[in-house]
């Protein structure tokens, strides 16, 4: 049986992270969960602690200074000793249950990337310019590496340990999205994709991408193209 870890950045999540843990509890392929306080200023480590204790497939790690979500996954870089790995944010934009079918589409090291535009899955999305800049972002991705991706900016991502292991991550925030699937198709044929559920919150509620990121996106693009 192929094992996974799941890599939880957290950053401020206070009102949403110990149900999203609590939806990671009920998923049994997943042998090993690593949290990544990325320095919150909240009470994210104190109910993170509460929901862990005594629970052996978790590991608290916290990052020197807050640095964004990529800063967060490479500190549990090392850490990876499954087969696959997969991330996991700690709103409750996405839905572990989706791992499973994921799961099943895993052979021989390829990647595999939920999608939030294939299927008919149910998905909730608040705003339209979001939507129509993940749409062009995937586009664009899509003809620089030739190679159709439909959903460059989705956390999803179940990614084989021998690849994840291998590579340097340069990226600090939201932009290790593009790098990582940069990365990988630099050296493989392509990535396969799944369709997964999406509830997409609103800034009020804690939403934290922003309109600078897209730009970063296509930066990193350009940058990770051999």
């Amino acid at each position: 049986m192929t094992s996974l870890t799941v890599i939880v950045p957290v950053f401020n999540e206070e009102q949403t992270v110990q149900e999203s843990l609590s939806r990671l509890d009920s998923v049994d392929i997943v042998s090993k969960i690593i949290i990544v306080d990325d320095c919150s200023s909240d009470n994210s480590n104190t109910l993170i602690q509460e929901f862990i204790q005594d629970k052996k497939k978790y590991l608290l790690l916290k990052t020197p200074n807050n640095s964004g979500k990529g800063k967060a996954i490479e500190i549990a870089q090392k850490y990876i000793e499954t087969d696959y790995l997969v991330i996991h944010d700690a709103d409750l934009e996405y839905f572990p249950e989706d791992f499973y079918s994921m799961y099943e589409k895993i052979d021989n090291n390829n990647l595999v990337l939920g999608s939030r535009f294939i299927g008919s899955l149910t998905r909730n999305n608040l705003y339209s310019r979001t939507l129509f800049a993940n749409y062009f972002l995937s586009k664009l991705f899509s003809l620089i590496y030739r190679n159709k991706v439909t959903d460059v900016a989705s956390c999803y991502k179940m990614i084989p340990k021998d690849f994840f292991k291998k590579i340097k991550i340069e990226s600090s925030g939201f932009e290790f999205e593009i790098e990582v699937l940069a990365k990988y198709l630099n050296d493989n044929d392509k990535i396969l994709e799944v369709p997964i559920q999406y509830n997409g919150r609103s800034y009020a509620e804690g939403k934290k991408i922003k309109s600078i990121d897209g730009l970063k996106y296509i930066y990193w693009m350009f940058k990770c193209k051999k």
